[in-house]
């Protein structure tokens, strides 16, 4: 009978409860035995080992975070460190392993692979940063909690006929702010991967106040600069007051949304079966409507991948 242990690494995202939910009652599903890894790869290291039953895994679909809890691991890191990690996996049985998280587990769980222990990777991220999937666990969760923020800062932008720059997560890639700035009927929508000119947008701003533009909503992706520092040098060039809103860590919480369940829900179940066809060292994903799978060197090798049609689009409806 194979033990099959699963882990969530990295940040947190919505809906990886719902994932390790499924990767459970499945794997029990098929006569399988299951064990939690608490803490991440720090807890793998540590031995940090939970026997998971059905029972285990209750009322938990509809919870942001995760149950099995995440944690960063500089050890792990090192050579000595996945040692062992590897041995801890063999001091407790497991055949398989199953890492939820983004690109940071994903490349752990690639040098697990590497020293011939069975893994399959389930992206949760609400950065949406790994190119080989359309979509990953937690990315539409965090860009609605993001849209209902940008929601109520246009009723209080408007009241006052100020600027409000609203800034969101997702390091380097843009897609938080692309999507939710869409969404969100953003008049200027900032991102890593495009760039902007500051004079040219605080001339943009101020022509259209000119005009009888009531506000302005900017929604800035942390990885090209910081809201405070733009909206201090709008007010300055443009004599238009703006404030500036920092949404942070909020958008990591809340209960998950229908599809972030429901995606969670398909991606630890194909990942379950996955190991029980005998295939390993892979990620599983989206594309379209279907379920993929890839080599996991494969996947992270994927180059990124920028949608400039639905930039363009945000751009014509501003």
């Amino acid at each position: 009978m194979k033990t099959i242990a699963v882990l969530t690494s990295g940040g947190d995202a919505p809906g990886m409860n719902a994932a390790i939910r499924a990767v459970v009652r499945t794997a029990l599903d098929k006569k399988f035995t299951v064990m939690g890894i608490e803490r991440g790869y720090s807890g793998l290291i540590n031995g940090e080992m939970i026997p998971m039953e059905r029972r285990s895994v209750a009322d938990i679909i509809q919870r942001g975070g995760t149950i099995l809890k995440t944690a960063r691991s500089e050890e792990f890191k090192t050579e000595n460190g996945r040692k062992k990690a590897v041995q801890m996996l063999g001091k407790f049985g497991i055949d398989s392993l199953v890492v939820i998280g983004g690109d940071g587990s994903f490349r752990g769980a690639q040098e697990l692979s590497r020293m011939s222990i069975a893994t399959v990777g389930i992206p949760g991220t609400i950065d949406n940063d790994l190119p080989y999937t359309d979509f990953t666990i937690g990315f539409d969760t965090a860009v609605n909690t993001v849209l209902d923020a940008i929601n109520k800062l246009r009723d209080t932008s408007t009241s006052h006929e100020r600027v409000s720059v609203v800034e969101v997560m997702g390091r380097n890639c843009g897609d938080i702010a692309l999507y939710s700035g869409l969404a969100g009927g953003a008049e200027n929508i900032i991102l890593p991967e495009k760039g902007y000119d500051q004079d040219k947008l605080c001339k943009n701003i101020l022509e259209e106040k000119i005009k009888g533009k009531l506000h302005n909503l900017i929604v800035l992706a942390e990885g090209i600069g910081g809201a405070e520092a733009l909206a201090k040098k709008i007010q300055e060039v443009t004599g238009i007051e703006a404030r500036a809103t920092k949404l942070g860590h909020i958008q990591r919480g809340g209960s998950p949304s229908c599809m972030d369940r429901i995606l969670a829900s398909r991606f630890g179940y194909r990942a379950v079966e996955l190991l029980e066809e005998g295939k390993t060292s892979r990620v599983v994903g989206i594309k379209g409507a279907k379920i993929i799978d890839l080599d996991i060197d494969e996947a992270l090798s994927v180059p990124r991948y920028f949608d400039d049609k639905l930039y363009k689009i945000a751009n014509a409806l501003a």
